[in-house]
């Protein structure tokens, strides 16, 4: 599955016709997967944007650790860790979306495809179109203004240090945001959050393709660890809604156990990741 999944979404980053994503609903997790590779990606009102992963003991996969790491400022890494849920205006900020549109650009978008499509050109002329629905800015989310702290708390050199950090926080006006975060990462996997920060900061320096072999590695192991497991049974299956994380706690994760994440896995040369 994820074989077929990551190679579905690194040709719709490659793909040389025009891809239009309408993003107008949830997107999450594999739903990001399909639509950060395309030309346009465009917002609705309805818009739900997360990379929800950690909460059930996964990382930000997909191709997170492209685009995440590519997201202005800390903001990636703090959306990777904690998975908050995004409406249009801040998707737009997080870089995550190109236009936001309302419901008379969405009505009207069939047939602006339908002239793109015809056009001598159609990828240009999917390009204007983005650049023109571009012009039209929401009214800001509240990502902007959280940014100064984002920056400042994800720039840490651990999740330990990260949580330490917020929990230092003394500015009115980020003191009831810090306090969210900080209880969101505590549900979260210990060993995941620390593989995914890990994650992010090699992912922003790997190209495209290699990015997506490192996330299938790393998904083979957490197979093998067992957390995604647990999240997927408390979260989705029983829906107890308390994961039995092992270990439980960040400070008995180890730099071993990260690193064994990240460890080669022999792949035939003529492996679907292999020819990306």
């Amino acid at each position: 599955f994820f074989i077929v999944e990551y190679a579905l979404d690194h040709r719709i980053h490659r793909y040389p016709k025009p891809v239009v994503a309408l993003m107008d609903g949830i997107v999450m997790g594999g739903g990001m997967g399909i639509s950060q590779g395309a030309c346009l990606r465009l917002a609705g009102p309805r818009t739900r944007i997360a990379m929800p992963e950690t909460a059930i003991g996964l990382f930000p996969d997909v191709g997170g650790s492209w685009f995440l790491p590519r997201c202005p400022g800390r903001i990636g890494t703090y959306l990777g860790l904690v998975g908050p849920t995004l409406g249009g205006p801040d998707s737009l900020y997080a870089g995550l979306v190109d236009a936001c549109a309302g419901p008379e650009t969405l009505a009207g978008l069939h047939a602006e495809l339908a002239g793109c499509a015809q056009a001598e050109d159609p990828m240009a002329a999917v390009l204007a179109l983005r650049m023109r629905l571009a012009r039209d800015l929401p009214v800001p989310g509240e990502l902007a203004s959280l940014a100064p702290a984002i920056d400042r708390h994800f720039a840490q050199a651990s999740v330990e240090a990260i949580v330490g950090s917020l929990e230092a926080e003394a500015h009115a006006g980020f003191l009831a945001w810090a306090d969210k975060t900080r209880a969101l990462l505590a549900k979260r996997s210990p060993t995941m959050l620390k593989v995914a920060l890990e994650q992010l900061r090699r992912g922003a320096a790997l190209g495209l393709a290699d990015c997506f072999r490192m996330e299938y590695t790393l998904v083979q192991s957490c197979f093998e660890q067992g957390d995604f497991l647990e999240g997927v049974r408390a979260l989705i299956v029983d829906k107890d809604n308390a994961p039995r994380w092992n270990p439980p706690s960040l400070a008995e994760v180890t730099d071993a156990a990260v690193a064994a994440f990240f460890a080669p896995r022999w792949a035939p040369p003529d492996h679907p990741l292999a020819r990306l």
